[in-house]
């Protein structure tokens, strides 16, 4: 009995003394880190990969970047595990910019409802996009879905103003579809509306890191950068609700 009192001992005093010897390790990256490179700011997070004597640095929320024990050198870039074939940088950000869909500001949206409408999309495009434009096209195959758009003007001006009569329309989806799948020019609106809806999705988006049109979102938090075909957005769909 005394001799397992002693090894639990043992094992605790141990225990502290790897957290201890972490936390250390931990300051020293952050202090040398900070100093160097003032222009990463806080730092969030710091933590061992799986790479003997790499660590990983998370900055701003969802910025990965990696270094060495000491803090003394910086690395921007992937780290791969090369027997699982996997980019373990993108999983991690992925991870650190899953959107929770419920909790997305809908009232900056609007909705197209195909079939039962049960299967749920959130899609960020902008008009001017011609990527946007082909996906649009395989979007309309697709049925049983229930699709949140909000507009994201970010190629230029002309995408804002066309936003904003797409925004300010009697039916909004129906201009949209007409516009990136039958190439009707967009009305101009009668009178213009608030449309300060635009401003807070390009906010929105920065701050998920949504930095091209079109993005899919599915209902899981993932996402899917860049236009995918009918069969590929049904494969999605089929996963996120599973």
């Amino acid at each position: 009995m005394k001799t397992a009192t002693m090894r639990r001992f043992g094992l605790a005093l141990l225990a502290l003394a790897v957290s201890a010897a972490c936390l250390a390790q931990e300051a020293t990256i952050r202090k040398n880190i900070t100093q160097r490179f003032p222009e990463l700011k806080a730092i969030d997070e710091v933590s061992k990969t799986g790479m003997p004597g790499v660590y990983e640095i998370r900055v701003n929320g969802t910025e990965v970047y990696y270094t060495d024990a000491q803090g003394d050198y910086l690395m921007v870039g992937s780290l791969y595990d090369t027997k699982q074939h996997r980019n373990l940088t993108e999983e991690r950000v992925d991870k650190l910019t899953a959107i929770k869909v419920d909790t997305l500001p809908y009232k900056d949206a609007f909705t197209i409802v195909r079939g039962t409408g049960e299967r749920k999309l959130v899609v960020f495009e902008d008009p001017n996009c011609g990527y946007c434009k082909r996906f649009e096209r395989e979007l309309q195959t697709v049925n049983n879905v229930t699709i949140h758009m909000f507009l994201y003007p970010i190629l230029g001006p002309d995408s804002l103003e066309k936003s904003k009569a797409i925004w300010c329309a009697k039916d909004r989806g129906q201009v949209w579809q007409d516009w990136m799948v039958r190439e009707v020019p967009i009305p101009n609106s009668v009178q213009m509306c608030d449309t300060n809806a635009l401003k807070r999705n390009v906010e929105l988006g920065r701050t998920y890191k949504i930095n091209g049109t079109p993005t899919l979102i599915f209902v899981d938090g993932t996402r899917v950068p860049g236009a995918i075909d009918a069969k590929q957005i049904e494969k999605r769909l089929a996963e996120a609700k599973s």
